[in-house]
C-alpha cells in the first residue's frame, strides 16, 4: 500500500505540474500543498491494508483521537507553507474534525447505529457538500479544495468510525476477493441496462462520444475513484447502510433506505430540484449497495461506481 502511494503521489504531482492549469508554480507554497496531500492520501491508504484498522482500534480510543490530531497538524503545515494561515480557517477546520469526534466519544461503546452515529454522518457529508471548502484550502487558487476535503473527510471517518467507535462491517479494505469480478461486472452491466434507457427516456442523459477527451483517461480514472467513488461509498454504504442495517436489524431496509438517500443527497447537482438526478443516482446507489453487500468491501462498490462515473464522463452528456 505504501508502495501505491508513492506512485500516486509521484504520478499526479507531475500530471499537475504538467497540466498548465496553475499547479507548476514551485516553491514552499506547492512543496507544502504536495505534502499535505501525500500525508492524507498515504493515510487513507494505509489504513485500508489488511489488518491496518484492527490492530490501530486495538490500541483504544485514543488512537483516534492521535489521528484526529495528525490531521489537524497537516492542515497547519499546509496553511503555514502556503501563507494562508488564520485563527478563522484553524478554528472551522478544528470544529470540523474534532467536534463529530468529540459527539462520537459519548456513542464509544454503544452498537452501531446509535444517533450520534447518524448526527455525525449528516453532520459530516453536509460539511463537505455546503461548507466553504475553497475558503480552508485557498492554493492554487481552490483548484485542490475539493480533492482536499475529501481526503480529509475520509480521514475523519477513519478516526471517528474505525479507531474511536471500532465499527465493525465497514469493509474499509483495499483487495480482491474471491467472485468479485463477477459481482463487479454483474452490478454495472445490470445498471447499465436498467439506467441508460431511462436516462435517455428522461431526456436527462444523450450518447456523446469524447473522443478529445480519451487520452486523459487514466488520470481522470483515478481521480474519479479515490476522490469521488471512495468518500462517496465509505459514506453511504460503508457508514449510513451499514449504521441503518444495525439499528433497524433489517439488511434489506438499510440497502433501500441508503439507497434513496444517496439519491436525495444529488437533489442540487444541476440546479435545484432536480428530480432526473434523484431518481438516476437513487436506482445507481441500489446496484452499489448490492455490489456492497455480497463482496464486504467498499472498494468493490467503488469500483462500480468509478465505472459508472467514468463511462458516463466519456460516453454520454447530461442533457
Amino acid at each position: 500500500m505504501l508502495g501505491l502511494w508513492g506512485v500516486l503521489c509521484m504520478a499526479l504531482a507531475i500530471a499537475a505540474s504538467l497540466s498548465g492549469l496553475g499547479y507548476e508554480y514551485g516553491g514552499r507554497a506547492f512543496v507544502a500543498t504536495l505534502a499535505a496531500f501525500g500525508l492524507l492520501l498515504g493515510c487513507a491508504l494505509l489504513f485500508g491494508a489488511r489488518g491496518v484498522v484492527e490492530r490501530a482500534a486495538a490500541v483504544g480510543s485514543g488512537s483516534g483521537w492521535l489521528l484526529g490530531v495528525a490531521l489537524f497538524l497537516t492542515y497547519l503545515l499546509y496553511a503555514s507553507g502556503t501563507g494562508t494561515l488564520s485563527f478563522a480557517r484553524i478554528g472551522a477546520v478544528a470544529l470540523f474534525l474534532f467536534l463529530p469526534l468529540a459527539v462520537l466519544s459519548t456513542a464509544e461503546s454503544a452498537p452501531a447505529g446509535s444517533t450520534q452515529d447518524f448526527l455525525v454522518i449528516a453532520g459530516v457529508w453536509a460539511a463537505v457538500k455546503f461548507g466553504p471548502a475553497h475558503w480552508i484550502w485557498p492554493f492554487p487558487s481552490g483548484k485542490l479544495a475539493y480533492i482536499l476535503t475529501m481526503l480529509l473527510a475520509v480521514n475523519l471517518a477513519i478516526a471517528g468510525f474505525l479507531l474511536l467507535r471500532n465499527m465493525k462491517g465497514t469493509g474499509y479494505s483495499i483487495g480482491w476477493g474471491r467472485e468479485w469480478t463477477f459481482s463487479i461486472l454483474v452490478s454495472l452491466l445490470a445498471f447499465a441496462c436498467v439506467a441508460i434507457p431511462v436516462g435517455i427516456r428522461l431526456r436527462f442523459i444523450a450518447f456523446d462520444l469524447h473522443h478529445q477527451a480519451w487520452n486523459t483517461l487514466p488520470l481522470k480514472a483515478i481521480g474519479i475513484l479515490l476522490f469521488v467513488a471512495w468518500p462517496e461509498e465509505l459514506l453511504f454504504r460503508g457508514l449510513l447502510q451499514n449504521c441503518l442495517s444495525k439499528a433497524t436489524k433489517s439488511d434489506l431496509f438499510g440497502w433501500i433506505a441508503a439507497s434513496v438517500l444517496f439519491g436525495f443527497s444529488h437533489i442540487t447537482n444541476g440546479g435545484f430540484p432536480n428530480w432526473k438526478y434523484v431518481l438516476l443516482a437513487s436506482i445507481a446507489g441500489f446496484f452499489y449497495g448490492w455490489t456492497w453487500r455480497r463482496t464486504n468491501s467498499i472498494f468493490a462498490s467503488a469500483l462500480v461506481h468509478g465505472a459508472v462515473d467514468i463511462l458516463w464522463h466519456f460516453l454520454f452528456r447530461t442533457l
